[in-house]
C-alpha cells in the first residue's frame, strides 16, 4: 500500500517546500487528483478477496488487529480532510 501510495504521500509532504503560493499548492495537489483513491480501492479489494478466499485466516488476522486498523482508517480520513 505504501509503495503504491508513495506518490500521494510525497506530494503531501513536499507542498510546504515546493509551493510558494496557493496556486502552486493547488497545482501540486491536482497532480494526484486522478489517482487519489485508487490505491485505497486496491487495499479494500485485497481485504475482501482475503475474506472470500480464506475466511478463517481473515477472521484470525483481522480480529487481532482491530485497533491498528482503526488507527490507519482514522489517519486516512484525517489525511483526506487535511487536503
Amino acid at each position: 500500500y505504501f509503495f503504491l501510495e508513495g506518490f500521494d504521500f510525497g506530494i503531501g509532504v513536499l507542498t510546504k517546500l515546493l509551493a510558494r503560493d496557493r496556486r502552486e499548492r493547488r497545482v501540486l495537489i491536482n497532480t494526484i487528483g486522478p489517482v487519489w483513491d485508487g490505491n485505497e480501492v486496491w487495499l479494500l479489494s485485497a481485504g475482501g478477496a482475503t475474506f472470500a478466499a480464506f475466511p478463517e485466516w481473515y477472521a484470525t488476522l483481522f480480529s487481532g488487529f482491530y485497533l491498528p486498523l482503526l488507527l490507519i482508517l482514522v489517519c486516512l480520513i484525517v489525511r483526506g480532510v487535511a487536503f
